[in-house]
């Protein structure tokens, strides 16, 4: 006998993996809205020396580039290898123009 082809169905494996990549999503963009709050509170509030703002603020950045490039640009993902590749280039030549401007500056 033929297999039913329907492709409305959907198998459950792909449905449950579906359903923890959308819960893995809301998690982290909750965790977003987290951090900026966070971050607006702490500079709204001065609950923090200015010498710790900075720091800390791009701290906070840096965990939000990182959910953003893994979670909702699917880095994470196979197939992605190209973009991973010229994303993680874009930071490298970026750091590297800071290193440089910054010993210019400083030497």
């Amino acid at each position: 006998m033929a297999e039913n082809t329907n492709s409305n169905e959907v198998n459950p494996y792909q449905k449950r993996k579906n359903k923890l990549e959308m819960q893995k999503q809301l998690i982290t963009f909750a965790l977003m809205i987290l951090f900026t709050i966070i971050a607006f509170v702490i500079v709204a509030t001065g609950m923090m020396q200015k010498m710790f703002v900075i720091p800390v603020l791009l701290i906070l950045a840096i965990i939000q580039v990182a959910f953003q490039f893994y979670y909702f640009m699917h880095m994470k993902d196979k197939g992605h290898d190209m973009p991973a590749l010229m994303i993680y280039g874009g930071i490298w030549a970026a750091l590297l123009t800071l290193a440089g401007l910054g010993v210019i500056t400083w030497w």
